[in-house]
């Protein structure tokens, strides 16, 4: 590996692009969230002799849980099968006491969406958030997860936020995946400190050749190593791209800083 490249990135260099193995510059994050469903918390699939199917969550082997090992940060994974913005943010944050500030981190990876847009909430708009108070935002799929970023920041100010966007699969959703991933972009520019892990243009398309490798209804272990992979590739390739965002991130949660952060 050239080195120089590495820390400075090659010409036209795209996230992932690069994989790293051992959490690259993900590594300098010693505090992690992650808020997901399903698919962040390491989910497998079993059936019946009847047919039918039963859900088991095994979180030692979810990708955030693999994040935790490559990069030998604590990770907290607040993630459930099923989850949406919406119930996060109504009931199973606070039932959990998820916002209490013994769990505060130095980052946060929101990996929802999935089951947000396979419900009857409306997807709405940005024009439903209210950056003055986050209670009144519009109850629609981009007011809920809005107000998640909002209480992150009103806790943890100068936390880093990462937010995923869904991959390209072959289903007609797209469209819908694609709309929502729009609503992300707008919120790394409404909010600061947060970026966008776009997985919708740079993962691999989830067609057929791509779940016959990595999916058994949600993801085999080698899907969920494989996504930690693209998660802590994408934040290292972010990290490169921006290094002066990232300078200060051992004085997150302390009132250290070395010049005012709004400098860089």
């Amino acid at each position: 590996m050239d080195a120089k490249e590495y820390i400075y990135g090659v010409e036209n260099e795209k996230p992932l692009d690069r994989m790293v193995s051992n959490g690259g510059f993900c590594s300098i994050f010693r505090s992690i969230t992650v808020i997901g469903d399903s698919l962040a918390n390491g989910t497998f699939e079993s059936y019946k002799e009847d047919g039918s199917r039963r859900f088991h969550e095994f979180p030692e082997y979810s990708w955030p849980a693999h994040i935790a090992r490559s990069t030998g940060s604590m990770v907290q994974n607040f993630s459930r099968g099923g989850m949406s913005a919406k119930e996060y943010i109504e009931s199973y944050a606070d039932k959990m006491c998820y916002w209490d500030k013994c769990k505060l981190t130095q980052a946060y990876i929101i990996a929802l969406g999935a089951n947000d847009i396979a419900s009857d909430v409306p997807l709405g708009s940005t024009k439903d958030v209210c950056m003055e108070d986050c209670t009144k935002n519009a109850p629609t799929i981009a007011g809920f997860y809005a107000q998640i970023i909002q209480r992150i920041k009103a806790l943890q100010p100068r936390a880093k936020i990462f937010l995923v966007s869904m991959p390209q699969g072959d289903e007609p959703k797209d469209e819908e995946r694609k709309a929502f991933r729009d609503i992300l972009e707008c919120y790394t520019k409404m909010f600061n400190r947060t970026y966008l892990i776009d997985l919708f243009p740079y993962a691999p398309i989830n067609d057929a050749k791509y779940k016959d490798l990595f999916r058994l209804g949600h993801l085999t272990p080698a899907g969920y190593v494989f996504t930690a992979r693209m998660i802590e590739s994408y934040i290292d390739y972010i990290i490169r791209h921006n290094q002066k965002d990232f300078n200060q991130i051992a004085f997150i949660g302390t009132d250290l800083q070395y010049a005012p952060e709004e400098e860089y």
